[in-house]
């Protein structure tokens, strides 16, 4: 275990991102998102920002990420359930996912794969697909609503809801511990709202939402930063 998860290296330089006090890491928020900009530029290019206006749901992912129990209590976040981040096309939903992924990854680790591609691979390899994510292990689904129909030697599949169900299985499995659960979180990123959720995959998948997920929304009129 990486025993200074308050320091943060990039290359040459170091970025302290909290300190540790009685063996548990205290995290600033401001020296966060000092860090957050410089690896946002590292992954992401030059233009890379971290908008005033999205200081508050960052304060929110962040607090779920560093799984501070009691910052989450406060605002309503289950530190034992995934992420579903919506809003409109090119808030950062994506950006933010690849991004905070990296601030301490000891305690959140995921894989990130867009829906399209999950689509593309069941099309050409079929059901075994669905297999790989029905797995204990954690994932994000990134543009949940963008990708085309399932559909392998004429059978059809709704085949995220059909996953997102098996990952529900999963996830509340009778007599799972919770270190048993966090090794399967799911997140989700998406343009879709509820209404939409179910209208594609269904009401089954629509039920299971809230006890997979923290719903953390985007302004509807966050601009387009891409």
């Amino acid at each position: 275990m990486n025993p200074t998860p308050h320091i943060k290296t990039e290359g040459t330089s170091n970025f302290q991102i909290g300190e540790i006090i009685n063996n548990t890491v205290h995290y600033d928020f401001e020296k966060i998102k000092t860090y957050l900009n410089i690896k946002g530029h590292i992954l992401f290019g030059k233009n890379f920002k971290i908008y005033k206006e999205d200081e508050p749901l960052l304060f929110k992912l962040c607090c779920y990420f560093i799984q501070d129990h009691y910052s989450c209590s406060r605002i309503g976040i289950d530190t034992n359930k995934g992420l579903l981040l919506s809003g409109p096309v090119g808030c950062g939903k994506t950006s933010l996912m690849k991004l905070l992924a990296h601030l301490a990854p000891h305690k959140t680790n995921y894989e990130i794969i867009p829906t399209r591609n999950i689509v593309f691979n069941f099309n050409a390899s079929g059901f075994e697909v669905l297999e790989k994510y029905s797995q204990t292990k954690s994932f994000c689904f990134d543009d949940l609503g963008v990708e085309p129909k399932g559909s392998h030697y004429a059978k059809e599949c709704n085949v995220l809801g059909e996953i997102l169900l098996s990952r529900y299985d999963l996830f509340v499995g009778n007599n799972k511990s919770v270190a048993e659960r966090s090794r399967s979180i799911t997140h989700i990123t998406t343009n879709l709202n509820a209404e939409e959720i179910e209208k594609r995959y269904g009401n089954r998948v629509r039920s299971r939402i809230r006890a997979m997920f923290n719903l953390i929304s985007f302004d509807e009129n966050s601009i387009d930063k891409r």
